[in-house]
């Protein structure tokens, strides 16, 4: 068996797994963060169910660790008591980004499971753990019985060989292998490397790599341990720890060999992280502000490549620069190596530990029209504000901040670059109509067409952050595709009954439920994709919500507008407008079920 393969199999009471099966799957930690955390909160009230075991069980306060939007603020108080109530930790807001808490703290360790409501929970596969993000109604679920459901991915093994070039991070790493695989190429699989390069990297080099999963498409990114992460996770557990390690003969679905000695600096252009290019192409992109920090790049090593290329020098005039640790415990580091005062010399803004701009703008957003440069692990449209975001390794972020454009450390002007602003952008807010949710689910559904032909459709696209803050599902329908370009007004116009037909990997992005339930309250009966996001398609699921994968429509000629049958069961697509009919993948017994039952409740 590949790694996945054992760790969900000694977790499962199974002697073996294979790809493609169901099993349920016992987890050792149980995580929700402030962000979705008073979802799970309301699902477990709401439905009165128990804790399994709140010495497995926690709250993570890392989105919004300022408490600074009143509406946060009052869903980080609903998890405060209920947490007193049932005899749960939380790891306040003076903590950090929850991910590292469950390494620092021991909670999670090589060959362990862990699920948390943070589509970024796949990181723990640096330490070669089994991490999920999940939703909210799965979350909920795990709170109770201590297990979920899950379907074993197939597995891909990836070799680097070769030497790293000088002065290709571990970022550039992930970048360069974004560049190679896209967003979806690698989608639901789970991933191994090996490799001499491979070996020789530091357990925060292992994070930063592991942390993009998400935006590679993949169920995890996995590390085999080496003695530097064992003898770190046995002296935070206080016990000897037995890593899981591939067999010598495991199947892989896939394998790959490439040489990393051809790797190169590189940014992700604005709106997608794998739009991935040498920095040599976007150099002297004039910028607004930088940002360090994120569960990619908020680790000590990062920290103190920041620190070395902002030593005796100034951040540019006119460029902002906001460093964010990920942990309280760096946090405390840096201050103790002098790297804080290193900071502020150089004008930078040090906020306390935690996602900072990548989730709910916890020092703030980028503005229409502002350019940043950032170490985070996405720049979709919206995520970090209404500008424009490009992904780099902190030692770039940090050049850029100091010569007022992108560029290189070895590549630093004398005299910084002069600030000249772009023009106003105007910004209209379409007005939403909320629609009645559709009560009745039939096995089959015939509705109209609405054809929205673009590949990974992010959560923000269907369901923007700003919003993350509303919890009543009868007001999400109304911001549905309101970030999406060329269906603003998709709520205005979409019908009770009508169906959504779209491409490859819908829904990737963040673990947000709201973006399965809006198309509910919408009366939307159906989503069909060529693939979804592994979050998005476990949320569909758990509401009951119909999404089905299609290899063509060719067949069934389907168009926008057209009225076509889908049936769940049999698979079967019919084209009423064009009396043409076609295949789709029918729905799993463990999604009929669900599905038959109203949801996962």
């Amino acid at each position: 068996m590949t790694i996945i393969e054992k760790i969900i199999a000694q977790h499962a009471q199974k002697a073996q797994v294979k790809p493609g099966e169901i099993v349920d799957v016992e987890i050792d930690a149980r995580v929700a963060r402030d962000f979705g955390g008073p979802n799970v909160v309301q699902h477990l009230e709401n439905n009165q169910l128990s804790i399994d075991d709140p010495s497995k069980t926690f709250f993570t306060f890392d989105t919004n660790p300022t408490g600074s939007d009143q509406k946060y603020a009052a869903n980080q108080q609903v998890i405060r008591n209920y947490a007193r109530k049932n005899g749960i930790k939380i790891f306040d807001i003076d903590n950090g980004i929850g991910t590292h808490t469950l390494i620092r703290e021991g909670l999670a360790w090589p060959g362990s499971t862990a699920v948390t409501t943070d589509s970024h929970a796949n990181i723990l596969g640096a330490i070669g753990a089994f991490g999920q993000g999940m939703g909210d109604k799965d979350i909920a679920a795990a709170f109770h019985k201590g297990k979920v459901w899950f379907k074993i991915p197939p597995s891909v093994k990836i070799t680097l060989e070769g030497v790293l070039p000088d002065r290709v991070t571990a970022k550039d790493i992930v970048l360069n292998l974004l560049h190679q695989f896209g967003a979806h190429s690698l989608l639901g699989y789970s991933v191994e490397f090996y490799g001499p390069v491979v070996e020789k990297l530091t357990l925060d080099q292992r994070v930063t790599i592991s942390s993009m999963g998400t935006e590679m498409g993949v169920i995890i990114l996995l590390f085999p341990p080496n003695n530097e992460v064992l003898e770190y996770a046995r002296a935070q557990t206080g016990r000897m720890i037995e890593p899981v390690y591939a067999d010598a003969d495991a199947v892989y679905d896939q394998e790959y060999t490439i040489d990393a000695s051809v790797f190169v600096p590189m940014v992700s252009r604005p709106g997608k992280p794998h739009d991935t290019v040498n920095i040599a192409e976007e150099k002297k992109v004039k910028i607004d502000s930088a940002f360090v920090g994120s569960c990619t790049n908020g680790r000590m090593e990062d920290m103190r490549a920041v620190a070395g290329v902002l030593r005796n020098k100034k951040v540019a005039p006119g460029v902002v620069l906001k460093i964010v640790p990920a942990t309280d415990e760096i946090w405390n580091q840096c201050l103790d190596e002098g790297l804080i005062r290193i900071f502020k010399e150089a004008g930078a803004l040090v906020s306390n530990a935690g996602c900072a701009g990548c989730a709910a703008g916890q020092v703030g957003q980028n503005g229409p029209g502002e350019v940043t440069v950032s170490t985070g692990n996405r720049n979709f449209p919206g995520k970090q504000g209404k500008g424009k975001v490009y992904l780099a390794s902190p030692a770039t972020v940090a050049a850029s901040a100091v010569a007022g454009y992108i560029t290189t450390e070895d590549d630093i002007p004398e005299i910084p670059a002069v600030f000249e602003p772009d023009g106003d952008s105007a910004l209209v807010a379409a007005e939403a109509s909320t629609k009645k949710q559709v009560s009745d689910k039939p096995v089959e559904v015939s509705g109209r067409v609405w054809m929205v032909p673009k590949d990974s459709i992010d959560t923000d696209m269907i369901f923007h952050n700003r919003y993350l803050q509303i919890t009543d599902p009868e007001q999400m329908g109304q911001y549905i595709f309101d970030n999406l370009e060329g269906f603003e007004d998709f709520a205005q116009k979409v019908k009770p009954g009508d169906l959504v037909v779209t491409g490859a990997n819908f829904g990737s992005g963040s673990s947000r439920q709201q973006a399965v339930d809006g198309f509910m309250t919408l009366g939307v009966q159906a989503i069909l994709a060529q693939s979804f996001g592994a979050i998005y398609e476990r949320n569909a699921i758990n509401a009951a919500m119909p999404v089905l994968t299609y290899d063509s429509l060719e067949e069934a000629a389907v168009e926008d507008g057209d009225r076509i049958r889908v049936n769940f069961k049999t698979g079967t697509i019919f084209n009423e407008t064009k009396n043409r009919s076609g295949k789709v993948a029918p729905f799993s017994e463990v999604q009929m079920e669900i599905y038959q039952n109203g949801g996962l409740f």
